[in-house]
């Protein structure tokens, strides 16, 4: 019977993993939706995901805390729930960026913008494939789908420069909207550290199948 329990807590685990994933990405959608939108209720929507995924990691710690201490795991079991620790202390700085973008958002109130947004709804809708898909790989151990999302990394870092480009020409042409513009270079960033962190998680997918500890972020 203890055992049965111990397999249904897994188990447990591994559904409130994707369901932390789902709020990191409506975090995200959200965050970016209200930059886009001129919309501050969605950006307040944000800063109350970002808590509930604050609540989700110091839950998900404590169980597999208790899973190690009370049970003691033995190998791919033991695996898993350090992997679960990692992945949750990732997905939970990818809310942090989604609330900082939130926050830009609001700081920027109904300010004309500066551009019209473009390629950040585009890194926007990339960073939450990312997050759906590293948490797919993860929980069904799929190694080619963790290795797939390179490419789309290099994507999200494609955009970012892209920005970043257009973003610095705005400054030089026009000094009066520099402020607005390093705000916006600041949202290209939160998205592309969230594809970081979403990489890092098709890196513990790896780890966890193969005992393979390769770095995707080069």
């Amino acid at each position: 019977m203890a055992r049965m329990s111990y397999h249904a807590e897994l188990n447990a685990l591994r559904q409130d993993l994707l369901r932390m994933g789902t709020l990191v990405e409506e975090a995200i959608r959200l965050a970016v939706e209200s930059l886009k939108e001129r919309d501050p209720d969605k950006a307040r929507q944000v800063f109350e995901l970002e808590e509930q995924v604050d609540r989700m990691e110091l839950d998900i710690e404590r169980r597999c805390l208790n899973l190690i201490a009370l049970q003691q795991p033995m190998a791919s079991d033991l695996r898993q729930i350090g992997m679960t620790l990692k992945v949750i202390t990732d997905l939970e700085r990818m809310a942090d960026h989604a609330y900082d973008i939130a926050k830009v958002s609001l700081r920027l109130g109904n300010e004309p913008l500066v551009k019209p947004l473009v390629d950040i709804p585009r890194m926007a809708d990339i960073a939450q494939k990312m997050v759906r898909d590293g948490l797919k790989a993860f929980v069904e151990g799929d190694v080619e789908l963790a290795r797939a999302m390179v490419d789309r990394d290099d994507d999200l870092d494609h955009l970012f420069n892209q920005i970043f480009r257009e973003l610095l020409m705005i400054m030089r042409e026009k000094p009066g909207n520099v402020d607005q513009a390093t705000q916006l270079l600041m949202v290209g960033s939160h998205l592309e550290r969230i594809g970081d962190h979403a990489t890092n998680l098709a890196e513990w997918v790896i780890y966890l199948v193969t005992g393979e500890r390769k770095e995707l972020n080069d």
